[in-house]
């Protein structure tokens, strides 16, 4: 793990603060520690900033702010910077595992020796991390997957996943916003829309938040997407 962020150029309107090479909760949580503290403050000709998994890419006017300055600036306030101590809102997001809408599933299970109803078992007791939103406007990046079903994506990638699916890569775990190609298997599949254009704001989830899955039954589906689809809330806010 680095022990100093490393301040990498992208251009010359844009730099890199990488903190690590690693899928970590602190790692992360230094990123997101340091993106809300230039959300609070932000240096003039700051135009935005994008968390990821282990780094923070910064996006600025060269005109109003020198690279040099932004470096030294950066120096400073990420030399003792501590991660980010609490944790976004928590989302109770609910799912239709197997069947049509999680086709992979019983594949993942027998791959592990177990039945379908473990997996979704497993699964769905696990607390998500959002580590980032990102490759698509709303898709979110999930640490937390049990390794009890981590699963190596597909050889033959789809080329369209439906949007609301819930699947597993690997360690990670992700919810779809959109229609989408992947290799990722795909579990079940909820009606919350992570990402309305339409909306405000536009995207629900953040990167910081956390994600518990609730298991539903596939008669709820339809009434739920409505209610989705009519801008009502499906994915429940709740407390830790």
């Amino acid at each position: 793990m680095v022990q100093t962020p490393r301040f990498l150029p992208c251009g010359d309107s844009a730099l890199t603060v990488e903190f690590g090479s690693a899928i970590d909760r602190d790692l992360n949580g230094k990123v997101l520690a340091l993106d809300a503290l230039l959300r609070r403050n932000p240096p003039a000709g700051l135009i935005e900033t994008v968390p990821t998994y282990r780094s923070l890419t910064l996006q600025f006017d060269p005109t109003l702010l020198d690279y040099g300055a932004l470096i030294h600036r950066l120096e400073e306030v990420t030399r003792d910077l501590q991660p980010q101590a609490t944790a976004g809102t928590r989302w109770r997001v609910p799912v239709v595992y197997g069947g049509e809408y999680g086709i992979d599933l019983e594949d993942v299970a027998r791959h592990h020796g177990l039945t379908s109803s473990k997996v979704i078992e497993i699964h769905a007791s696990a607390v998500y991390r959002i580590y980032m939103i990102g490759f698509l406007p709303g898709f979110a990046y999930l640490g937390g997957l049990d390794p009890r079903i981590a699963t190596s994506r597909r050889t033959q990638p789809r080329l369209k996943v439906p949007s609301g699916s819930i699947m597993i890569g690997g360690e990670q775990a992700g919810i779809v916003p959109m229609e989408m190609p992947s290799g990722w298997h795909l579990l079940g599949r909820t009606p919350v829309l992570s990402y309305a254009p339409e909306r405000d704001p536009a995207f629900l989830f953040a990167a910081g938040d956390e994600i518990i899955f609730e298991p539903i039954d596939a008669s709820r589906w339809d009434a739920l997407e409505k209610a989705a689809l009519n801008g009502e809330p499906v994915a429940e806010r709740v407390s830790a």
